[in-house]
């Protein structure tokens, strides 16, 4: 897999399902079925194919080949995964899902701490000039040499990212609101976002 590549959707999920099998919170019903790493295939040739053979497979599962644990501590968070209605749709057929977190922060709060960000190159000390401003605009406290900006942090490659994410996002958000698991929460910062989060865990698993 190159530097910087996605991880593939089949790596992925026999991950999940390896991790949930041996916490014994999705238990097979004919054993356990280790993670496994398929060899490429000797034929593979990179001047005709645009991609070797991906070598993590995932079958989905049969009906009836899981045991879903009913301890309280089976319950878990995917962060990050999954990201399109299709690996939705592929993750469904491992796991029942029962609730979906929408976090939604105005656009200009995101743009304001991620382009406000500069950048001590030599140490990696980070400053925001929102809320942990240099003493020296531009300049680091501890050296004294000038800070800089990442190419990666400048405000038009930001809101191309977020225009892209909320587009490819937006069928998986559709997705869960049809299925009635989606619940939508709106805040500025962690601190005005987790309690709410807390809140409805509460609410809904009694925690």
């Amino acid at each position: 897999m190159s530097r910087g590549s996605l991880v593939p959707n089949s790596m992925i999920l026999r991950l999940i399902r390896n991790t949930l099998t041996t916490r014994r919170w999705l238990i097979p019903n004919e054993g356990v079925q280790p993670l496994t790493l398929n060899s490429v295939t000797a034929d593979y040739n990179p001047s005709t194919s645009a991609s070797p053979p991906d070598p993590f497979t995932f079958s989905p599962p049969q009906p009836g080949e899981y045991t879903y644990s009913e301890d309280p501590s089976a319950s878990f968070i995917l962060d990050g995964f999954p990201r399109t209605s299709a690996q939705a749709t592929q993750l469904a057929t491992l796991l029942p899902i029962n609730m979906v977190i929408h976090i939604h922060t105005p656009t200009d709060i995101i743009l304001d701490r991620i382009c406000n960000r500069w950048l001590h190159p030599a140490s990696g000390r980070v400053y925001n000039t929102t809320f942990n401003a240099p003493k020296v605009p531009g300049v680091d406290d501890v050296t004294g040499e000038a800070l800089v900006q990442r190419e990666d942090d400048k405000p038009e490659v930001w809101r191309a990212r977020l225009r892209n994410f909320e587009e490819m996002s937006l069928p998986l958000v559709e997705h869960y609101d049809r299925m009635g698991v989606l619940w939508k929460v709106q805040g500025n910062s962690s601190d005005e976002i987790s309690p709410k989060i807390f809140e409805e865990f509460g609410k809904r698993f009694g925690v």
